[in-house]
Parts: C-alpha cells; structure tokens; sequence
C-alpha cells in the first residue's frame, strides 16, 4: 500500500533527531573528566585558606596589601595543584564510544521500521478522509466548562441568562433532554421571548422524534403570540399545522414567513413548493398578512384603509394621552391589537408600529390573524387594546402604557383608543 510522502518524511526526520540525541555525545570526544576525590578536598583546603585570609584582615592583624598578596599566593599554588589532578583524556577509550555510536546507527532504524509495521497502523494513512464520522463537540474542556455551569446554576437557580446558554450548550453537546428542560428553567426566569419559545419548541422536537404534537405546538402558539413575525416560530409552526393536518393554518404562517425572506434566498423555492403542495396560491402573488395595516397612510380614512368585508376588519384611531407624552421615546414600541374579551388573550389580529407615528389610524382584518381558527370575523364582540413597550416586548411589563376601547362588534369602525395609563 502506498503511505503518504508526509509521513514519511516527518518519520525521518524524527528519526534523524532521535539518533542525533544519541549518538553525537558518543563521537564527542571529551574534555575532561569529573573532578576526583583529592580535587575536591584540594577546593576544601583553598576555602578554608582565604576564609583564614580574610578573617586576619579583618580583626587587623594584617593589611590589605599583605591581603591581597597572600590571596594571589593561594589562587596560584590552587590552580597548580588543579593542573597536576587533571587528566588527559584516554585515546584507548573511544574505541567503545565508537563501536556504541555503530551498534545504534546499525539497530534503531531497523527496530523502529520492525515495531511500527508489526504494532501500528499502516492502513490509517490510506483512509478516506469522507469516512469520518460526523463532527461533535467531544472536547474536554467544553464540556468541563459546560458541567460548570450547571454546577454554578445549583447554586444561583435565579440566573435566567445562565439558564439559557446552558440550554443552548446542551444542545451543541448533543444533550437534548438536558437543554429542553434548561429552557424551561429560562423562560420562568427571564422576560417572555419569542426566541426563547422558539428555540424550546425545535429542542422538545428533536427529542419527540421530529414531532410536534403536544407541548411543541404549546410553545410555537406563545411564540407567536409574543411576535407575529419571528421567523423560526412561523416555519415551524407552519410544520406543525402540516402534522396535525390543518393546511389553511400552515399556508397563513408560510406565507408569513416567505415575506420576510430576502430575494435572493434559497429558501423561497423550497417554501413556494411546500405551498404548492397545500394547494396555495403561489406565494409570489399570495397576499402578505402583516402588509395590508402599514400600507394605509395615516391620513387616509379608516374605512378605506381596507378592502376586506366589514365582518373581517376592526378600524380606528389610537392617540397617546398629552399628559403622558413625557413617558415615551420616539423609537419606543406600540402594540395594536384586536382581541375577544371573553375568550383567550391570543391576539385575533395585531400590528406593531412605533410611537412616532401616533396618533394612527388603523385596520386590523382576518389576514393578521395568529391563526385562521381564531379571526375577528368568527368573534362576538371584539375589543382594541394599544400598549406602548419600553423593552419592545409584547408581554406586559410594569412601566409601559397601555389603552384599550369599549367593547364593539366585527367590523366596527371608528374605534377610539387612547393610551392614558401607567401599567404597574
């Protein structure tokens, strides 16, 4: 078989250097040999000497001249007693040096080459490298840091953030079960978020087996709920709907999500087929939900704002009260929304805007709906809730404002709302 120039070469080279270790000290001849016994006591004899040398200098008994020649005297008589205890190096001792040097010339390289393709794995420098299995997070340290984490959230169970990138590192390690319920301990701890819920529901998913029935479906409808548009809860949810067989539901969230996609993205062929498939019209021409409310300029009136039957739409007007025009900022978020005030508090339709643009005059129709089961038109009563959003989150949050109509029926125009109280 044929093994790759690389490793032989580096195998060389390797090689190369281990001989290098081993055989160079035996060529080298030696300088000198380690000092004998006598060399040592000699080194004894010249410390105490100069000790005594000095000790005489110091109480006075001599003067620094007489010092310093008796210390030159010692250094010379020390250093010739040195050159007589050192011996030549002996020539009859290379002789072994040389035959060792040979010996391991000779035997290494051929050990080595017998040992490598008796004990390893010659085959390993042939295999495919698309063989491999697919990548993971298997490293050490990750998932010691990991395990730390979760160790610390023992012991700091209110950390909401921590929650989250533990669940979020659970499911890069693969850990699914262990992420979903980090997620869970997330949104009891942290402001409700649309991605939160999105990403809890794709997790539950994974570890029903790619199903969306029960607590998965829970978690998109709050999703949803939160944001309208968030992308990953309205692919999802489409999914979902798919499963449980409800096709008008999956094309409404579909189209949703095809109207955020950019141009060119590939996805829009794959969203377009699976419309197809629901028997959809085609999704280039298929009317966008969210689009219909921001397309009306506030000027015009709120009966023209909408094409759709009267029984499918809410219109009016929302004003900010003056009083509270100190309590707001231009970019702060302002939530329009039409809801039964008898049934769940799922928003039957929405609109999202900024506080720039209040006073607004708006159309909430069927197209808004989370979803075709929950409308305006199959409502009773309906009733307009505006709140203005300091964090821009759709759950309410003390500090925010808010303002709601009375109560009117499907198709109402002319609703009124004024946002003129602090939530608490």
């Amino acid at each position: 078989m044929a093994l790759s120039p690389l490793f032989w070469l580096i195998a060389f080279a390797l090689l190369a250097a281990t001989m290098a270790v081993l055989v160079v000290p035996l060529l080298r001849r030696s300088s000198g040999v380690p000092a004998p016994a006598d060399q040592s006591a000699a080194i004894a004899v010249f410390r105490d000497h100069k000790r005594q040398i000095e000790a005489d200098f110091t109480a006075g008994s001599i003067t620094t001249a007489e010092r310093d020649t008796a210390l030159e005297d010692l250094t010379a008589r020390f250093g010739h007693e040195l050159a007589q205890q050192t011996p030549e190096p002996s020539a009859s001792g290379d002789r072994p040096r040389l035959i060792a040097a040979f010996v391991l010339v000779a035997c290494v390289p051929v050990v080595a080459g017998v040992l490598y393709f008796a004990l390893g794995n010659p085959v390993a420098m042939t295999a495919t490298p698309a063989a491999s299995a697919e990548p993971s997070i298997t490293d050490p340290q990750i998932i010691a840091m990991v395990d730390g984490l979760a160790k610390r959230l023992q012991d700091k169970p209110d950390d909401g953030e921590g929650w989250l990138m533990l669940a979020r590192s659970y499911r890069a390690l693969g850990r699914l079960d262990a992420s979903a319920l980090a997620y869970a301990q997330a949104a009891k701890r942290l402001p409700a978020n649309a991605d939160v819920y999105a990403d809890w529901a794709e997790t539950v998913v994974q570890t029903q087996g790619r199903s969306f029935a029960g607590q998965p479906t829970e978690l998109l409808d709050r999703a949803l709920a939160l944001d309208p548009a968030n992308p990953k809860a309205l692919a999802l949810g489409g999914a979902a709907a798919v499963e449980r067989n409800d096709p008008a539901t999956a094309t409404v969230l579909w189209t949703r999500f095809r109207s955020q996609l950019p141009p060119d993205s590939p996805q829009i062929a794959q969203v377009d087929a699976a419309l197809a498939r629901l028997g959809a019209q085609p999704a280039a021409t298929a009317p966008v939900p969210s689009v219909p409310a921001k397309a009306a300029p506030p000027s015009v009136p709120a009966k023209a704002a909408t094409t759709s039957a009267a029984g499918e739409t809410v219109a009016g007007r929302v004003e900010l009260d003056p009083k509270l025009a100190g309590h707001v900022a231009a970019g702060d978020t302002v939530f329009i929304f039409a809801r039964d005030p008898d049934g769940p508090k799922m928003p039957l339709a929405a609109l999202k805007i900024a506080v720039s643009e209040l006073p607004k005059s708006f159309a909430l129709t069927d197209a808004m709906a989370m979803s075709p089961a929950a409308t305006i038109s199959k409502a009773q009563k309906i009733v307009v809730e505006a709140r203005v959003s300091k964090s821009g989150n759709v759950t309410p949050q003390p500090g925010d404002l808010a303002g709601s109509s009375a109560v009117v029926a499907p198709g109402a125009a002319n609703v009124r709302v004024t946002i003129d109280r602090v939530i608490r």
